[in-house]
């Protein structure tokens, strides 16, 4: 024990003691205000990028437009469409120009591809088995979807910033939609 004036030992009492009156709870301070974020994601972070393919680049651009025009003005998902050969004279499907269209869109979530005909669906089927030997990105999944309500589904919920699930979903649930 210390000593005080040499007689006495300190002694602090109780009712004074630092412990004997807590401070105060302190308010929180008042969280900043946060922009409202816009409708859709953002350019910057991507989207899922959706690619259309007919026997007909004219049906595949014209699929595209419309699907655009719906989904609205404000920053839309990536659309790629591709049609007919190398020549243009063939009205097959080009395994190459398929692929060159999914890496174009490819923004890092994603790509669902959309075929028209059966010539078409045979030719994504076909690049789908083999799609590391022709560089295809990763994760691309293949809608089972009608051409232009599935694109037009799609291009919507990927510019709405839906991930590739959703995507699929949306372009895949168009099969459903009665017209009766």
């Amino acid at each position: 024990m210390s000593r005080r004036d040499g007689a006495r030992a300190d002694v602090i009492p109780i009712s004074d003691a630092p412990s004997a009156h807590p401070p105060a709870p302190r308010t929180p301070p008042s969280p900043a205000r946060v922009p409202k974020p816009k409708a859709g994601r953002p350019p910057l972070h991507g989207r899922v990028g959706v690619v259309l393919v007919s026997h007909s680049e004219e049906v595949a651009a014209a699929a595209g437009a419309l699907a655009l025009s719906l989904a609205g003005p404000d920053a839309p998902a990536p659309v790629a469409t591709t049609g007919g050969g190398l020549d243009d004279r063939d009205p097959g499907i080009s395994a190459v120009l398929v692929a060159a269209a999914t890496r174009r869109v490819d923004q890092g979530h994603g790509v669902v591809l959309l075929a028209d005909l059966g010539g078409a669906v045979a030719t994504v089927r076909a690049l789908l088995a083999s799609a590391d030997e022709h560089g295809l990105p990763f994760p691309v999944r293949f809608a089972d979807a009608p051409f232009v309500e599935g694109a037009v589904a799609a291009v919507a919920t990927a510019t709405a910033g839906g991930d590739l699930s959703a995507v699929l979903d949306a372009a895949e649930e168009a099969y459903r939609q009665r017209k009766d």
